[in-house]
């Protein structure tokens, strides 16, 4: 529908998709420029990635979390963290596994275990007792046994934030029932006016059973260069090494470089970046209230996960994404999309500037705004708009 609508000529505010919208740092840049230069970097890569990328990501974990990572054997880099996902998913999986994975949920968190045959359990996504309680149950009535939990903290869609409390709560669950834990940590440096969000692998006993997948896209403004990382429990390690050599060669070695220089260099463009989502983040919380819309302001993440006014609320996630569409020229991710419990909401990713989300928020003000009872279907809703 989106496509349909630019190809219409219309101008398409666009919250759907986490895509960046800044370009990195100059100083990341020129490093990929200068070094594509060299005649020597065009060969096949390393696909484990290139040794002086792996020790700056050591460094990153001993910077930020105060953790030593062995650059040999302890992490990997990945063509994104989704790319890790759904192959380490693919090292520990067989047809029948059972995966507990909380709802709603970034969907190759689901998929990439769906896709080699396993079945997924859902649990709730907020840390807490009902989370543990759930957990609980899935390894008392589940057969066979859960394999692996996903979690990701700070999460994508709700923002929800987790703290070393509950990690080491979930860690001493699985570890004394063999569970692997899968944790997805790509929005470690987008947070607002909280403490930064901690890493699982601060938990010493975390390296049992756990790894971790990072990623550079959002942190810094690198979505299309396609570099993660997964990092954590060298068993584990070695299996996505082993499924990732029949796959890929790496990415290509002048990307890695750079993004070497983008983890050891200056770091005041990840506060940028913070902070310009903080700037979308206030526009659009604040702007959607004053017409009408209550929307809670995300501790972390570049999305705000909004409730759908009650006007709207028979609708539907999907059904009121496309009228946000088909009205006010503006797309949202359906809530549905991330599962079921992610009905009620929309996503928006705070991925347009200040000045397009204004202009946004004037178009939903006046969709919001016009009359008419509330209407259970698509066709009642549109000619309530209408009118």
């Amino acid at each position: 529908m989106k496509a349909r609508a630019r190809a219409a000529g219309e101008d398409i505010i666009d919250f759907g998709m986490g895509n960046p919208d800044q370009p990195p740092a100059d100083h990341i840049i020129e490093k990929l420029r200068e070094t594509v230069l060299d005649p020597k970097v065009h060969r096949y890569s390393n696909s484990r990635g290139i040794p002086g990328l792996r020790k700056a990501l050591s460094g990153y974990y001993a910077r930020r979390f105060g953790v030593e990572v062995d650059p040999e054997t302890e992490t990997i880099v990945t063509l994104g963290s989704k790319e890790g996902l759904a192959n380490l998913s693919s090292a520990i999986t067989s047809p029948g596994d059972l995966i507990l994975v909380p709802n709603p949920s970034y969907p190759i968190h689901q998929f990439g275990f769906i896709i080699n045959g396993a079945a997924v359990r859902n649990i709730p996504v907020e840390p807490g007792p009902e989370f543990m309680a759930a957990l609980e149950r899935a390894v008392q009535h589940s057969v066979p046994k859960p394999t692996a939990l996903v979690l990701n903290y700070p999460n994508n869609p709700t923002a929800i934030v987790a703290d070393l409390d509950f990690y080491e709560e979930v860690v001493d669950f699985c570890r004394h029932h063999g569970i692997y834990i899968l944790s997805d940590l790509a929005y470690s440096e987008v947070f607002f006016d909280i403490a930064p969000p901690p890493s699982i692998l601060q938990i010493r006993k975390a390296w049992d059973v756990a790894v971790e997948f990072t990623s550079l896209s959002k942190t810094y403004s690198m979505p299309g260069w396609r570099i993660g990382f997964a990092t954590g429990n060298q068993r584990l390690i070695a299996a996505l090494a082993r499924v990732k050599s029949y796959l890929d060669y790496g990415a290509f070695t002048p990307i890695q470089v750079a993004a070497a220089t983008a983890l050891n260099g200056p770091q005041d463009c990840v506060d940028d970046v913070r902070a310009l989502y903080k700037e979308r983040r206030d526009v659009l919380v604040e702007g959607m209230a004053a017409a009408g819309w209550e929307i809670p302001a995300p501790p972390a993440t570049m999305f705000a996960w909004a409730p759908i006014p009650e006007k709207f609320r028979d609708m539907g996630s999907l059904e009121f994404s496309k009228l946000l569409l088909e009205k006010a020229q503006v797309a949202v991710a359906p809530g549905i999309g991330f599962g079921e419990h992610g009905e009620g909401f929309v996503r928006i990713g705070l991925c347009e500037n200040t000045h397009r989300t204004r202009q946004a928020i004037r178009s939903i003000k006046a969709l919001l705004g016009t009359s008419g009872a509330r209407k259970k279907t698509r066709t009642a809703v549109k000619e309530a708009a209408a009118e």
